[in-house]
């Protein structure tokens, strides 16, 4: 068995996206320019990002599958992907996770998902010996939004195991901070848009909801996604702010933002696995998500050679906190 660097735990989706000129309101009807059916899921997504910045079998998919044609083309595509499916779950009673996108023509999206077999994974399934192999060998762990029970049970044995966590509580935000704070307490880094960070905080500004996420955990990074404004990172004893890629300096435009946070996580993920300093795991992963901005398709994250040919152009500052 290969056994990867990257571990990447959530949700595998297969995504219909539509595309119309305006969101329609309650009883209207809109004209549907373009219809496209892609592999999606936030887990799929983040580990397929991430694989295509790394050597095959460097980044292995936790999650649940169906027993139909979707879960068989899932595989097929992790397979090209280079992305280790040794730690996927097949449960042949269930359909596998769909989502169905309705994209604007600023790039706005809605999303309205049936879960699926993605529920099926649960904390059990994480003391399967070929699972517990890959959590023991790999560097770096990123929870997006497998079942809460599942994520609580994975982030304490990972740092049990000194591994380092990445989070992003993605709709598990919805719960609030209560619910999450054992997941939390045992993070390295929290990654969040404005939204779910008003969820987990009561409160969008940036600086409060990292003073009180640093209450669960002194020594959490909290990265807040801020969509075309960039991001930000609070950490320890510096803040570190980043744009976004430019996309019209080099030639492109925004298409489709569906995805771009989970590609902003596989690269960030990617960066501290090979020891990068904080500032630089911040450039990548705005670069790669504003590169997947400008793909229709909800896996459109770039390969190592186009994102190190443009991470440059990301500005970082830093700052003392």
């Amino acid at each position: 068995m290969t056994l990867s660097r990257v571990v990447v735990i959530g949700a595998i989706n297969w995504d219909t996206t539509i595309f119309v000129r305006k969101f329609p309101q309650a009883g209207e009807e809109t004209i549907v320019h373009q219809i496209i059916q892609t592999p999606g899921g936030k887990g799929g997504n983040a580990a397929t990002a991430a694989a295509r910045l790394l050597d095959r079998n460097q980044v292995a998919i936790f999650g649940g599958i169906g027993g139909d044609s979707i879960a068989a083309e899932q595989l097929r595509m992790f397979e090209v992907e280079g992305v280790n499916v040794a730690g996927l779950k097949r449960t042949e009673e269930q359909q596998s996770g769909q989502a169905f996108v309705v994209v604007d023509e600023t790039g706005e999206n809605l999303i309205y998902t049936h879960p699926g077999a993605n529920v099926s994974f649960s904390p059990d399934d994480l003391n399967e010996p070929t699972r517990k192999d890959q959590i023991s060998r790999a560097s770096c762990i990123a929870i997006i939004n497998p079942p809460l029970e599942t994520a609580i049970k994975l982030a304490h044995e990972a740092r049990t195991l000194g591994k380092r966590i990445i989070y992003d509580p993605g709709v598990n935000a919805e719960k609030g901070l209560g619910q999450l704070q054992s997941i939390i307490k045992c993070t390295d880094y929290i990654i969040a848009n404005e939204s779910e960070v008003r969820n987990l905080t009561g409160t969008v500004d940036s600086v409060k909801a990292s003073e009180i996420l640093r209450r669960c955990n002194p020594q959490l990074k909290v990265v807040t996604k801020l969509a075309a404004r960039g991001s930000i990172m609070f950490g320890i004893d510096e803040i570190v702010q980043c744009e976004a890629l430019d996309l019209q300096t080099i030639g492109m435009r925004v298409t489709n933002t569906v995805g771009c946070g989970d590609a902003f996580l596989g690269a960030f993920t990617v960066a501290l696995s090979e020891n990068l300093p904080d500032l630089d795991a911040l450039r990548w992963g705005s670069c790669c998500a504003g590169l997947k901005a400008a793909k229709p398709e909800t896996r459109g994250g770039p390969n190592r050679e186009t994102l190190l040919r443009h991470v440059g152009q990301v500005k970082v500052t830093k700052r003392p906190s």
